[in-house]
């Protein structure tokens, strides 16, 4: 079984977790950074001040990004800046992009940030640590924390030895990528991860916060999913433990949100058809196919873009500069 299987937003489960772990993920992958930090004081997220740094341009890229105020032992504000991408190609203005971030947290807040970066993909080659340039009178060298979870693989032993809940995370995620075409392994690794989690003795909330995790990330197809929660169902009644059942209390939940989305795209299509058959009259049946397979970024622009549209050669044009089948 070699089906391809992704979802839109693998941002948000890594937000999620992050958000839940924060101290647990700074000790695991940033420890000489976590030492300064006196985690007896609160830490904050700055959710909104990222959002007046980040470009609305860059927001078609797949990554998380969390901007955290912390304090350091001997008193000090410090702020972090907590990049995890997610993209499975490297990018060649990734390093550019951390200075770029950087000096803008300076230029609008006046605060040093620690820029450190998750890197989430497969090659191995790739491994973005600084930004510089140099000119006679003038020069810059940006360094920056990174953390390759590809290197986790030759730790497997290690991780599971950790009760660190991010050794579960990198876990998921390896796993996730080795399986890509190996969809029956990859059930197998999910319900072997998720057994872990009740054999390592944690807390239903864990338990919970942890599931979900791997749960989103490592998407099954619906006949393969539908056997796990069979074989998962009978090893929680085995163990007279109820704490995720038959998906109803997570897995409904993400089916709901799934469902939104699914809705305001079908809602987004059938704004956008109406829209064009004014403009240009009516439409084949194939570029109407072409339509319904837009995502719902593509959707939004070709309805700023059919504005301008006159015949249906403009459309055509449109949809072939897009890159739609």
């Amino acid at each position: 079984m070699t089906e391809e299987l992704q979802r839109a937003d693998n941002d948000s489960p890594w937000k999620e977790i992050l958000e839940a772990y924060f101290p647990q993920a700074m000790q695991f992958f940033f420890p000489q950074t976590a030492v300064l930090i006196n985690w007896e004081r609160p830490y904050e997220f700055l959710d909104k001040e990222f959002q007046q740094i980040a470009r609305e341009a860059e927001l078609g890229r797949r990554y998380a990004d969390k901007l955290v105020k912390v304090w350091q032992l001997q008193g000090e504000e410090i702020w972090l800046l907590i990049h995890v991408e997610i993209q499975a190609t490297p990018e060649d203005n990734f390093a550019q992009r951390m200075f770029s971030y950087n000096l803008r947290i300076f230029d609008k807040f006046a605060k040093p940030a620690i820029s450190l970066a998750i890197l989430c993909d497969a090659d191995s080659k790739w491994r973005p640590n600084q930004y510089s340039y140099n000119y006679p009178d003038c020069g810059l060298h940006f360094r920056f924390g990174t953390v390759k979870l590809l290197d986790y693989q030759n730790r497997w032993s290690e991780l599971q030895d950790s009760d660190n809940p991010f050794a579960t995370v990198v876990m998921a995620h390896l796993k996730t990528q080795q399986t890509t075409k190996q969809l029956l392994e990859r059930k197998v690794w999910k319900f072997s991860l998720i057994r872990r989690l009740y054999e390592q003795g944690l807390q239903e909330r864990e338990i919970r916060n942890l599931y979900r995790f791997i749960d989103w990330v490592m998407i099954l197809p619906k006949q393969l999913e539908a056997e796990f929660w069979q074989e998962f169902k009978q090893f929680e009644q085995e163990l007279r433990m109820s704490y995720i059942t038959t998906g109803e209390r997570i897995g409904y939940e993400r089916g709901k949100e799934e469902g939104k989305l699914e809705g305001k795209l079908e809602g987004e299509q059938a704004l956008v058809l109406r829209l064009l058959q004014k403009r240009v009259g009516d439409l084949p049946q194939e570029v109407q196919q072409q339509i319904h397979s837009l995502s719902l970024e593509q959707l939004e622009a070709l309805g700023e873009a059919l504005l301008d549209f006159r015949t249906n050669a403009d459309l055509l044009n449109w949809l072939q500069t897009n890159h739609t089948v």
